[in-house]
């Protein structure tokens, strides 16, 4: 999978997720968003944007599961944090189970000192006050104190998961904002950018005349003449 183009990260920080879902429904695509997540610090006005970098959590088998296990380098949970790559977002399958935590703050804190672009699990954080103040953007479902190895046993780092009912499979790009999280199959992800790039443009011009008064029957869409016209006349008097 190529490496995501700084040009098409860069137009994936300026458009909505709820654009990003109409472009990928377009083509079929019905199942991105990741479900039942929301970010820690809504006042965030940035988006999250990067690869996806996977860890994947079973049941929590008692015998195989106790504190020690975090004595061991090579335990999954610690092996991922510290393999995710710089401006990858590191995303959880929890198995949409908040009952426990999928991290902590700690750990957060670590993935944003390494460069991380973002965390998303589709459990909860620990610590969750700490994270929402922390400069890195983090999606949960709920806060959830107790520690992972409760009810979660960290298995896989980089594989296929479901996070939130959607599908992601490592490399494919991650898009959160205020809104939530969707996934966009990396080996479309720069015409997916560039088509949400157009629909915002559009989208911002209806608004804009909605606002004015301006009724939405042809113009959402234009079906009348004047509307598209007028759309060509605001892009250039904008340099949109």
């Amino acid at each position: 999978m190529p490496a995501l183009k700084p040009a098409t990260r860069d137009q994936l920080m300026r458009v909505s997720t709820a654009t990003l879902c109409t472009a990928l429904y377009k083509r079929g695509l019905r199942n991105q968003f990741i479900q039942n997540v929301h970010p820690l610090n809504p006042a965030r006005t940035t988006n999250m944007v990067g690869e996806a970098f996977t860890l994947r959590y079973i049941p929590a088998r008692e015998d195989l599961n106790p504190i020690t296990v975090f004595q061991d380098r090579a335990h999954p949970q610690r092996k991922a944090v510290e393999e995710c790559p710089p401006g990858a977002v590191f995303v959880i399958d929890s198995r949409k189970d908040a009952r426990a935590a999928s991290a902590g703050s700690i750990l957060v804190t670590r993935l944003m000192k390494r460069g991380v672009a973002g965390v998303v699990t589709d459990g909860g954080f620990r610590d969750s006050p700490e994270i929402a103040l922390l400069d890195i953007p983090a999606y949960h479902q709920r806060p959830s104190a107790p520690t992972n190895l409760t009810l979660h046993q960290a298995l896989d780092i980089n594989v296929p998961i479901g996070c939130g009912d959607a599908p992601v499979w490592p490399g494919d790009v991650i898009v959160g904002d205020g809104e939530g999280v969707v996934v966009i199959p990396g080996a479309i992800a720069d015409e997916i950018a560039a088509e949400a790039t157009e629909m915002t443009a559009f989208e911002d011009f209806v608004t804009e005349k909605v606002r004015e008064g301006q009724s939405i029957l042809g113009l959402y869409p234009p079906t009348d003449e004047k509307n598209r016209d007028a759309f060509a006349a605001w892009r250039k008097a904008k340099g949109r």
